[in-house]
C-alpha cells in the first residue's frame, strides 16, 4: 500500500499550505508532465523520504541507491530492444569447447537467432559464450555480473551495448526472468539448477508470467531426465507439487526442437496480463464458439465465477493500447494451478480451435479434431 507521510514529514515540507505529497507531485510534473505513472513515482519519493527520516544505516541506504541505479540503468539500456521477442538461456559456465553439449547450445543460439529472437545469457563462457556465439552480437544480450576479482565477458557481447554490468545477483536475475519471453535450461552445476527452480517457482506460484521453459540435452543425455525422474519420483509422488505443475517444462535434445517448442507457445497466445479480477490472455486469432463451448466445461477448474469470454480491445489496457488488435479471452482466474493454465495455452494454440480454420483444417487434416 502506498506510503503515507506522518505528521513531522508533512510539517517539515510544507510551503506555502502546500503539502508533501503537492510540492512532489509539482516536481514530478517538471519533468514528466503527461506521465500516467506519476501516483508511483510520487510514492517512490516519499519512500526514500521515510528512510531518510529513519536514518537507520548507511549500508541499508547504499544498497538501496545501487539498486535503483541499476535498475534505471538497466532499463535504458533495454529500452532499444523492446518490442523483440528474447530468450534467456542458462547451462554451465564451464562447458569445454569440444563439449557435445557446448556444440549444441551455439546451434540452438543460431535457430533462435534465425526464428529472430535474441539470446540473453550471463554473458560468461561456457554454454553462455556457445550460445552467443551462435546468435551473433546483433542477436545477443549479457547480464554480466561484477566481481571483485577478474572477470571477462565473452568474446561475442565484451566492449559492446549489448553487454549489462550488474552489482547485484538479485536484480541481474529479475532482468533474466523479466525480459524473457521463453527460457532453455542447459545442463550445469549450482548455480544452473538454482536458476532452473527459481523460474520454476516464480511461473508455478504465478509471480512471473507463464512462458515456455524448455530443458535442453544432448540426444541420450541423462541430466534433465534425471532431474525430471526425481520430481516425479519424490515431489510429485509425495504430492510436493501437483501433478499438472510438470506440464511447465518441456524435454528436448536438439535446437530445432527447442525453437519449435518457443514458437509453438506463441503460435496464438500473444501475452497475459492481471486486469483487476480477471485474467486476460491476448491471442492473434480468436476462439470458434464450439472451441469456447467446450472450454467453459474442460477448463473450469480454472475459473472461479462466470464462464470464459471473449472480447476485443475496448480501451481498458490503456498503457498497453499497441496491443489492441488483438482478441482477449478474460475469466476470473482462481490465481492456483500454472500447469493447467499452460494446458489451456496449449488448447488455445491449436489452430482447429481457432474460428474460421476449424472446419478447414478437419477436413484437411481429420485426426486434428481427435486431439
Amino acid at each position: 500500500m502506498p506510503y503515507e507521510p506522518n505528521d513531522l514529514l508533512s510539517r517539515h515540507f510544507q510551503d506555502s499550505g502546500a503539502d508533501l505529497a503537492q510540492r512532489i507531485d509539482e516536481q514530478i510534473r517538471l519533468v514528466a508532465p503527461n506521465s500516467p505513472n506519476l501516483a508511483l513515482y510520487r510514492d517512490m519519493m516519499l519512500t526514500v523520504l521515510r528512510m531518510a527520516q529513519d536514518d537507520r544505516s548507511r549500508w541499508n541506504a547504499k544498497i538501496t541507491l545501487q539498486t535503483l541505479r541499476e535498475l534505471d540503468h538497466a532499463f535504458r539500456a533495454l529500452d532499444q530492444f523492446k518490442g523483440r521477442r528474447k530468450v534467456t538461456v542458462f547451462g554451465s559456465a564451464r562447458t569445454p569447447v569440444e563439449h557435445p553439449m557446448y556444440i549444441l547450445a551455439r546451434e540452438l543460439g543460431h535457430v533462435l537467432a534465425q526464428a529472430d529472437l535474441m539470446v540473453i545469457t550471463g554473458g560468461g563462457g561456457g554454454i553462455m559464450a556457445a550460445a552467443h556465439e551462435g546468435a551473433g552480437r546483433n542477436h545477443s544480450l549479457g547480464f554480466n555480473i561484477t566481481l571483485p576479482f577478474e572477470q571477462h565477458a565473452n568474446p561475442t557481447v565484451e566492449g559492446t551495448s549489448n553487454l549489462l554490468p550488474f552489482h547485484f545477483f538479485f536484480t541481474r536475475k529479475l532482468f533474466f526472468v523479466k525480459e524473457a519471453d521463453a527460457l532453455v535450461l542447459c545442463p550445469g552445476g549450482f548455480g544452473t539448477l538454482d536458476e532452473a527452480l527459481e523460474v520454476l517457482t516464480l511461473i508455478q506460484t504465478g509471480k512471473s508470467p507463464l512462458v515456455p521453459i524448455v530443458l535442453l540435452d544432448v540426444p541420450g543425455g541423462r541430466f534433465w531426465q534425471g532431474a525430471l525422474d526425481f520430481m516425479r519420483d519424490q515431489l510429485e509422488a509425495n504430492h510436493y507439487i501437483l501433478p499438472n505443475d510438470m506440464k511447465l517444462l518441456r524435454l528436448v535434445h536438439s535446437a530445432e526442437d527447442a525453437v519449435d517448442e518457443i514458437n509453438q507457445f506463441y503460435q496464438n497466445f500473444h501475452s497475459s496480463r492481471w486486469l483487476k479480477n480477471k485474467f486476460v490472455i491476448r491471442m492473434h486469432h480468436s476462439l470458434s464458439e464450439s472451441a469456447m463451448d467446450h472450454m467453459q466445461e474442460a477448463f473450469a477448474d480454472l475459473r472461479l465465477a462466470e464462464g470464459f469470454h471473449q472480447h476485443s480491445y475496448a480501451g481498458e489496457e490503456h498503457d498497453e493500447a499497441q496491443f489492441s488488435h488483438l482478441t482477449r479471452l478474460a475469466f476470473t482466474f482462481t490465481g492456483r494451478n500454472y500447469g493447467r493454465l499452460r494446458e489451456l495455452v496449449d488448447y488455445i494454440n491449436r489452430a482447429e480451435n481457432w474460428a474460421g480454420t476449424d472446419t478447414h483444417l478437419q477436413q484437411k487434416h481429420p485426426s486434428l479434431s481427435a486431439s
